[in-house]
């Protein structure tokens, strides 16, 4: 008999399938993450203060020793501190010439070249620092640091101008030199000389106004001490080197150095200058700048006297100075370099500012006093910062030297008001 079979029911069939998902990106899981660590360190330190502290210390100092090497190299590099006009630097790595500025750092070898109008100051770590004047080319020859902070630093002179300052130095065994073809001239601490080259006439030179130097020549066959306003000269080729006695420069009178000239109309006021005759002088150059390393000159006066009386400046910060001529046409190097503000008199009633008292931190001089609230206040040319709320104030000089000083406080309010008060002080 034959079996028969009950048919089975037909499944439907499905038409789609449907998935379902969410999207993390990647900055959401990195804020979770972040979330989670910092609820976890929160914890580690609630529970474990000191563990933590420990470990945060230890990061530092890893930190701070991968830092310090940085440091070090950047304090022992030469810089520019002044630059004013064209001055360009050839790296020694390179064949381009580039604009010169203040993040540069100048190594073995660099080329610093000034223009027409350009200037430039180069300090190096052990303070000594080197004044390129206008058509200038030099190198960096030399800038060593020894384990005992003995230093070493030195430029090679090709052609122009340059002053050379030192201070006083960590070790005596430091040096700060300048190079010529023929010959290297060293300058001892706390001295300042002034170097040339001109190619035209053959003829290098370099003229102590402070402290002391020698020169020697390459081959070693002359070796010259040279003392203040003593000058020695030699053939670019090589040749007898040469040592006279130069003209000194004039001390500068008036105006004294940092000292505001407050006046109605700068442009019409009479501006007094003076300064100290010098013996054997017969005629004088002052010249006035707008910068400190009179890139820009802004008056130059030729005079028989020690006086002269200037007008025609605008308002505004100069600096002056003073060359002495002899019977023999020979010109002394400048001056000190002195700077004056030149402020225009506010039409407001006289402001109020009164010095409490005066106390020596060495050669270091602490002025307290009083003026009106809001008002600015400048002493020897640095604005003061300190001026409470009732106008009381406090202010450190910076080091001054030994003997008679003059501290000159200048301010003015809101009103136009102008006051100058001048404190004498003797640094033992």
């Amino acid at each position: 008999m034959p079996i028969q079979r009950t048919p089975q029911p037909q499944r439907p069939k499905s038409s789609s399938v449907e998935i379902q998902w969410t999207t993390v990106t990647y900055r959401t899981v990195g804020i979770y993450l972040f979330l989670i660590v910092a609820v976890l360190l929160a914890l580690s330190y609630l529970v474990y203060p000191e563990a933590y502290a420990v470990v945060i210390a230890r990061i530092g100092k890893v930190l701070g020793a991968s830092a310090n090497p940085t440091a070090q190299l950047a304090a022992n590099q030469a810089k520019f501190v002044n630059l004013d006009g064209k001055v360009q630097v050839k790296k020694v790595n390179s064949v381009q010439w580039i604009t010169a500025d203040y993040r540069m750092a100048l190594d073995k070898g660099d080329l610093i070249q000034t223009g027409g109008d350009g200037a430039a100051r180069v300090t190096f770590a052990d303070g000594t620092t080197y004044t390129v004047q206008a058509d200038t080319l030099v190198t960096v020859e030399e800038n060593s640091v020894g384990r005992d902070s003995e230093t070493r630093v030195r430029m090679h002179i090709t052609s122009g101008n340059i002053d050379l300052a030192t201070g006083t130095w960590d070790s005596p065994k430091s040096k700060a030199e300048v190079s010529f073809s023929n010959a290297v001239a060293s300058v001892k601490q706390n001295s300042h000389a002034a170097v040339s080259s001109d190619p035209l006439t053959n003829e290098s030179a370099i003229t102590v106004s402070a402290g002391t130097a020698e020169l020697s020549t390459r081959d070693g066959s002359q070796h010259v001490e040279i003392g203040k306003w003593e000058r020695v000269s030699m053939p670019t080729s090589g040749g007898a080197v040469v040592k006279t006695n130069v003209l000194a420069p004039p001390d500068l009178a008036q105006p004294m150095n940092l000292q505001p000239l407050i006046v109605p109309d700068p442009k019409r006021a009479p501006l007094h200058f003076e300064w100290k005759p010098v013996p054997g002088g017969i005629s004088y150059e002052l010249r006035i700048s707008s910068t400190s390393m009179f890139s820009r000159i802004v008056e130059d006066r030729k005079v028989t006297g020690t006086s002269v009386e200037i007008t025609g400046l605008e308002q505004g910060d100069y600096y002056w100075d003073v060359l002495a001529t002899d019977s023999e046409k020979h010109v002394s190097a400048p001056s000190d370099t002195f700077k004056f503000t030149l402020v225009t008199q506010g039409k407001g009633q006289e402001m109020l500012l009164e010095v409490g008292g005066t106390e020596l931190h060495g050669n270091v001089v602490e002025i307290t006093g009083r003026t009106e609230p809001g008002a600015a206040l400048i002493i020897n040319g640095e604005q003061v910062a300190d001026i409470r709320g009732d106008g009381s104030f406090k202010y450190f000089t910076a080091p001054l030297t030994r003997g008679s000083q003059t501290i000159v406080l200048t301010g003015q309010n809101r009103r136009g008001g102008t006051a100058i008060k001048r404190v004498e002080i003797v640094i033992p």
